[in-house]
């Protein structure tokens, strides 16, 4: 069940959310590294997997259970190991193998690399605790709690970001797309771009090792 806040409240959220969305981060490295590396195609399936990942956590909010996890600091901790953990295997992956890596079956199929870009997004968001947290402190400054239909207004805010988020991530991935064969061309470039990644992966998994409820 979906409540939609008032107009104002809806125009700051939205607002905030967008200098968030737009902000550099894990998600958006996922996204230039798949569609320079895989394909368009794959960098799409990421975004859907990230999509699909924030709106788990939605969920997750508005029943209650993301309170749970941070409450827990056992629950947060071994969220945040595993979060941790995840990104730096990324990490890895990107510094060792570069996103160059061939997703191409014996027939040319680029599914494998396509599923796997979807897979790697639903996890990176689901195992961040970073997010959960982002469920409980961001959105609700822009719901009254005492309100009854406070849960409904939170699960709509969480889609709202998803809706927010698609358009924005599908012109940086679009752009990605339209210079990705300059950039794969170059071993220059990609080798810098691959490190870059590596690079992104491992600072935000040292700052998330880090971080505290």
């Amino acid at each position: 069940m979906l409540a939609v806040p008032q107009l104002a409240t809806l125009a700051t959220y939205s607002g905030a959310a967008l200098l968030l969305i737009l902000t550099p981060g894990p998600d958006m490295a996922l996204f230039l590294s798949r569609t320079i590396g895989v394909g368009r195609a794959a960098g799409f399936a990421a975004m859907a997997g990230v999509m699909v990942g924030l709106l788990v956590h939605t969920l997750l909010a508005t029943l209650g259970l993301s309170a749970l996890v941070a409450a827990s600091p056992t629950a947060f901790g071994l969220l945040r190991i595993v979060g941790a953990a995840y990104l730096l295997w990324l990490a890895w992956g990107a510094w060792r193998n570069g996103s160059g890596f061939d997703p191409r079956g014996p027939a040319g199929d680029a599914a494998p690399g396509v599923a796997r870009a979807f897979a790697t997004g639903v996890a990176m968001n689901v195992a961040n605790p970073k997010i959960v947290l982002f469920f409980l402190t961001f959105l609700p400054q822009f719901v009254d709690p005492a309100s009854p239909e406070a849960a409904a207004e939170i699960a709509f805010l969480g889609v709202w970001y998803v809706v927010l988020s698609v358009p924005i991530c599908s012109i940086i991935i679009l752009g990605a797309a339209r210079v990705a064969d300059t950039i794969t061309a170059s071993p220059r470039i990609r080798r810098a771009l691959d490190r870059t990644t590596a690079a992104v992966f491992a600072l935000f998994a040292v700052k998330l090792a880090l971080s505290r409820a």
